[in-house]
């Protein structure tokens, strides 16, 4: 204590505790990665003040607007899973490993986008591409709407996944790998086929405008 002049261990029963000045607080890595057109938004505050997260569209992002590669940590083994977000998984050097983000300092934003249940509300299709992985938007995305996705036909292939997810509410899987087959399937307007991606649907169409 510099009033008494003593050492002592623990606070000072004559001068009392020493004010405590804190750190200033940093934004993680993943929420300081984020476009400036994307805002985070906490949707629900679970037990111990676990925030549960949403990416929002501050602006119009265009359809075929690419984001990434997603930042992870490659792993042979899930140490963080949330049911809400895709499990994601690239092909490196023969090996097949998991996109791992144990904490927000791993990762970058894309972390923070959760699954589509449906194809209405999916704006996002996740690819691999050169062993990484990407989103971009299948349609265009207003503004205050969230950004969610689901696996690329390929990709759910690779994932040994359903190409489309479709997950009711009260439906508490906690696998998100095993999914239902899909019940809205893209439909083309021209000639009445389905088809269970929109991006099949769209390269269904460029068929169309070619004979035209």
């Amino acid at each position: 204590c510099e009033d008494c002049g003593k050492s002592l261990i623990g606070e000072c029963k004559l001068h009392g505790p020493l004010i405590r000045a804190k750190d200033r607080v940093i934004p993680s890595r993943a929420r300081l990665t984020l476009p400036h057109y994307l805002t985070l938004r906490v949707l629900e505050l679970r037990a111990g003040n676990q925030q549960i997260l949403g990416v929002f569209a501050k602006k119009v992002i265009q359809k075929r607007t690419q984001f990434g590669p997603y930042v992870g940590q490659l792993s042979t083994k899930l140490t963080c899973y949330d049911e809400s977000r895709l499990v994601l998984q690239v092909l490196k050097d023969g090996g097949k490993y998991f996109l791992d983000t144990p904490n927000e300092d791993c990762g970058n934003w894309m972390m923070f986008v959760r699954l589509a249940r449906n194809q209405e509300e999916q704006t996002l299709v996740a690819y691999q591409h050169c062993g990484e992985v990407y989103f971009t938007t299948v349609k265009p995305i207003e503004p205050h709407t969230e950004l969610k996705v689901w696996y690329a036909a390929d990709y759910a292939k690779f994932m040994e996944a359903s190409a489309v997810f479709i997950k009711e509410e009260s439906d508490v899987s906690p696998l998100p790998l095993v999914a239902k087959e899909p019940v809205n399937p893209w439909i083309c307007s021209s000639c009445g086929s389905t088809f269970a991606t929109f991006a099949l649907l769209e390269s269904h169409q460029c068929i169309h405008k070619d004979r035209a």
